[in-house]
């Protein structure tokens, strides 16, 4: 978290897809975040991921983790179930209405098999409590039908590394990475200057970068990034199963990937 802090991001999720959500208990969760909450102070924002494939289980996850001193829930769309848009709907306006702090949703389609359509998003940003989305489909285009049919209160922050230039170009505030557990201050600083309109800028750090977000994926999230965060000397090795360690056939893949934005590995 220091180091996170110290190159520049300004927002940490506790216990997302990258930090192994799937197998963290609740009491886990909870210590994860009393901790951050300590090391961070009001230095950054403090997200926890607090979504189940239950709604009945994540309204009562949200009222507890609600109750702690963070800043944001983010909900991801119920894995493996395949609710209908009007399922979702009534979903994510159940935890918004249990939680005692803002909500954003989070669409990751490639890991929950359904995909929260734009005009379901619209519905849900007029729900009290819900303040954005974590967008991860990888589309700019759909970055910016967000932005069009939700209005200029509703954050929409990129959730893929790959496209997350060209969405703040679309109207996304931000994005939540993976690479920037490797690379925070790049991706720090890539987002400012799309932020303040440095197309240039913004670009010749995001190409420094690309190897690295393409190759953070060769094997499941969070393998490889937490090998990557390993080799740098601020995590150990272990993963909990159902994940197991990186194949040594991606290591040099990885660590030129890593020479390559500038991150030292041994």
């Amino acid at each position: 978290l220091e180091f996170h802090v110290a190159q520049g991001t300004s927002g940490i999720v506790v216990a997302g897809s990258t930090g192994e959500s799937a197998t963290v208990t609740e009491d886990e969760l909870r210590e994860l975040l009393l901790r951050a909450r300590q090391v961070l102070g009001k230095r950054a924002t403090l997200i926890a991921n607090a979504g189940t494939s239950s709604t009945a289980e994540t309204v009562e996850r949200a009222r507890r983790i609600s109750a702690l001193d963070v800043d944001a829930l983010l909900i991801a769309s119920p894995a493996y179930v395949k609710p209908t848009q009007e399922g979702l709907f009534q979903h994510f306006a159940a935890v918004a209405k249990a939680s005692r702090i803002p909500v954003l949703l989070y669409n990751v389609p490639g890991r929950t098999s359904v995909d929260i359509l734009p005009a379901t998003v619209a519905r849900l940003a007029r729900v009290p409590g819900i303040v954005g989305i974590k967008e991860a489909v990888g589309e700019a285009g759909r970055v910016r039908e967000l932005v069009s049919v939700c209005g200029p209160d509703f954050r929409v922050l990129s959730g893929d590394d790959l496209t997350a230039r060209e969405a703040i170009g679309c109207g996304a505030v931000g994005v939540i990475s993976v690479t920037a557990n490797v690379a925070p201050r790049a991706m720090s600083d890539m987002v400012a200057a799309a932020l303040r309109g440095d197309r240039a800028g913004a670009t010749q750090i995001d190409q420094r970068l690309v190897a690295l977000h393409r190759n953070l994926f060769v094997e499941s999230n969070p393998i490889p990034v937490k090998w990557a965060v390993s080799r740098m000397g601020l995590i150990g090795e272990s993963l909990r199963l159902p994940l197991t360690p990186l194949s040594p056939e991606y290591h040099t893949i990885v660590s030129e990937s890593m020479f390559a934005a500038g991150i030292s590995a041994t």
